[in-house]
């Protein structure tokens, strides 16, 4: 019985002390060998001081934490299923701003498959080290905003400047990582305002979702439909249930061409790097800001909305030197992710929050498998209608946007802050080229303090009385 029970699951991967060595071991021999062979050994160091820093962390918090749950076979079939459609979400929804942006530039088919396999390749790779360390789903991707940015950035920029640029980029969110103050910055934001910006932002996703039933009424409709009847029915699968009923619905349609598909492998192509005042300013420092806006921001606070405490420090860290390290092969950057990580830490994932760090791993190697053979596989997922993709991403967070408004309007005093930087962040304000999330939290902090904020009392005559006298009376 006990051998059956021992075949039927599998281990969490938790830190005990003799794996924490290993990993301390493996990354110290690593970083020794590519002292010699990588002409970016001041990144690697970096990164391997980072990583480090993030293995002895979680070392200290082992005697205090509990034991690792048990992962069984039955555990990985919703993890998974959450981060392919969160991976299906971030290709077939956004990427083709990576493709406009490589055609504004006139990049070869050479590199632009050299741009997909970085940017694939380290989002896969940095989520995966998060989550495995820290058993928290921690999803990376690519900015979006900076994506949409880079369209217009890059018509008057060469395509050696822009690697200068991003390496610049990449290299300036190591020093908030390294410091601490964006974690500290992060625990400055009022739970309430956190969670009404992040309903605000997801929120037109949710709209999204039924806005399909104008452009394409069956699909969006068939969807829509299965989600309420699986909800009802068997909620633990309705997420499985819409993708699968969704994909065999294309393929019968015929909707879904993969006719011309042919697996290629992706070969990554070295850009020598120029550096200019141009670039710098019109590339590098827009790129810093709306990523760390845009993205580590509303990313963070999706984890602590759904729970999970990992620090923020190790997080831009690490991801800013993967950043440093595949910028010379084309990517622009990657970050935490916000909107589709929200598919992967909420209750779509698995019930127990412990055991959706699998989401994680598993959207990491979703990612790898796509940047090893580039545009090909990239090009699959963006195939998909776009009534299916945003169908299908509205129902998956509608679980997580209405846990964040009852969130927000939990606590009676900060309500109305809270409401109004749900409202704000809803509205998709865009100015001075940043997104809505910044101005929804700036709206928001702003309502809060002049709401929430403590008022100046006035003077009392007993106030100015010396303390002896006051002790007297």
């Amino acid at each position: 019985m006990q051998r059956q029970a021992a075949v039927g699951r599998i281990a969490d991967p938790g830190f005990d002390g003799f794996k924490l060595g290993v990993l301390e071991q493996l990354v110290g021999i690593l970083s020794k060998k590519w002292r010699v062979t990588s002409i970016y050994y001041n990144d690697i160091n970096g990164f391997h001081n980072a990583l480090i820093h993030f293995v002895k962390s979680h070392r200290q918090a082992m005697s205090s934490a509990p034991s690792p749950s048990v992962v069984r076979w039955n555990d990985l079939t919703h993890p998974i299923v959450a981060s392919l459609i969160s991976v299906i979400v971030n290709y077939g929804g956004t990427f083709i701003l990576v493709f406009q942006a490589a055609k504004v530039v006139g990049l070869s088919p050479e590199l632009t498959a050299s741009w997909v396999w970085s940017i694939s390749i380290g989002v896969g790779v940095t989520g995966i080290i998060l989550s495995w360390i820290s058993r928290e789903p921690i999803i990376t991707a690519w900015p979006t905003p900076a994506a949409a940015f880079l369209v217009t950035a890059l018509a008057n920029t060469s395509y050696a400047e822009a690697i200068g640029a991003y390496l610049i980029s990449a290299a300036a969110f190591v020093v908030p990582g390294l410091s601490g103050w964006f974690e500290r910055v992060i625990h400055l934001i009022p739970l309430g305002v956190a969670a009404g910006l992040l309903a605000g932002i997801l929120l037109q996703f949710g709209i999204g979702a039924f806005g399909g039933m104008s452009i394409d009424p069956l699909l969006a409709g068939l969807l829509i439909l299965a989600y309420v009847v699986f909800k009802r029915f068997s909620a633990r699968y309705a997420v499985v249930g819409i993708l699968v009923l969704g994909l065999a619905f294309l393929l019968i349609q015929d909707r879904v061409d993969l006719s011309g598909l042919s697996l290629k492998l992706a070969a990554p192509v070295f850009t020598m790097l120029m550096f200019s005042l141009n670039a710098l300013l019109s590339v590098a420092l827009p790129l810093f800001l709306i990523t760390l806006t845009g993205q580590y921001m509303p990313g963070m606070l999706v984890l602590r909305n759904d729970g999970f405490r990992t620090t923020a420090n190790p997080i831009v860290t690490i991801t800013g030197l993967g950043s440093l390290l595949m910028a010379p092969f084309g990517s622009h950057a990657f970050n935490i992710a916000a909107i589709t990580a929200a598919i992967c830490t909420g209750r779509e994932a698995h019930e127990d929050p412990p055991k959706r760090w699998i989401a994680g791993i598993a959207a990491g190697i979703f990612y790898i498998m796509v940047g090893v053979f580039g545009v090909t596989l990239a090009a699959v997922f963006m195939a998909f209608p776009a009534t299916f993709i945003t169908t299908l991403a509205g129902l998956v967070l509608l679980g997580t946007i209405g846990g964040s408004l009852a969130s927000a309007m939990a606590d009676a005093r900060t309500r109305e802050a809270s409401l109004i930087t749900f409202v704000a962040a809803a509205a998709n304000i865009t100015l001075l080229d940043i997104g809505s999330a910044f101005w929804g939290l700036v709206i928001g902090l702003a309502a809060y303090a002049v709401l929430n904020g403590q008022r100046p009392q006035k003077a009392t005559y007993t106030d100015a009385l010396p303390s002896v006298i006051k002790r007297a009376n």
